[in-house]
């Protein structure tokens, strides 16, 4: 597996294909799914007071294929967090040991910029994505919000990185 920063314009393609693939997640989350959308938002959103030129926007291959994706950004929820935005995998490698990997990744990613803290939020309609943050450390971080667009009951995690 190779994890690598990817590039709005040379990966847009098979970052569309992606979505596509996992589009499970964005009918949950959204109740629908726009693939082509979900790939160009990827390279624009982060959180509040983040800036997006400072966000990681990683894509792990598999065989040579785009087959995961994470957003970490910086600055939220307090100036020198990380936030973990979005991490998302193709169906064929859920459960394959892919995503502690990507993770893994993503966690020393932070450490180098000197965050404290690795947050996320997750959707209580998602039990089993709960279920693998909380085998990756991951615990409540006294957060839950609801989300008036989409209904959703939301969970804030949160996990200490230590050097």
């Amino acid at each position: 597996m190779l994890i690598r920063e990817l590039d709005p314009i040379r990966d847009l393609a098979a970052l569309t294909t992606l979505q596509t693939e996992a589009q499970d997640y964005w009918l949950l989350a959204d109740g629908h799914c726009n693939p082509a959308q979900k790939a160009t938002e990827f390279f624009t959103d982060c959180p509040p007071n983040c800036d997006p030129a400072q966000t990681h926007r990683l894509g792990l291959f598999h065989d040579g294929k785009l087959s995961g994706i994470a957003e970490l950004s910086f600055g939220f929820p307090a100036p020198n967090d990380a936030y973990l935005g979005l991490m998302l995998l193709a169906p064929h490698l859920r459960g394959s040991g892919a995503g502690p990997i990507l993770l893994a990744e993503i966690e020393s990613r932070a450490r180098a910029a000197g965050s404290p803290t690795l947050y996320l939020a997750v959707l209580e309609a998602n039990p089993r994505g709960r279920a693998f943050w909380q085998r990756m450390g991951f615990k409540p971080a006294g957060v839950t919000g609801h989300d008036a667009e989409t209904g959703h009951t939301l969970h804030r995690l949160a996990k200490p990185l230590r050097p």
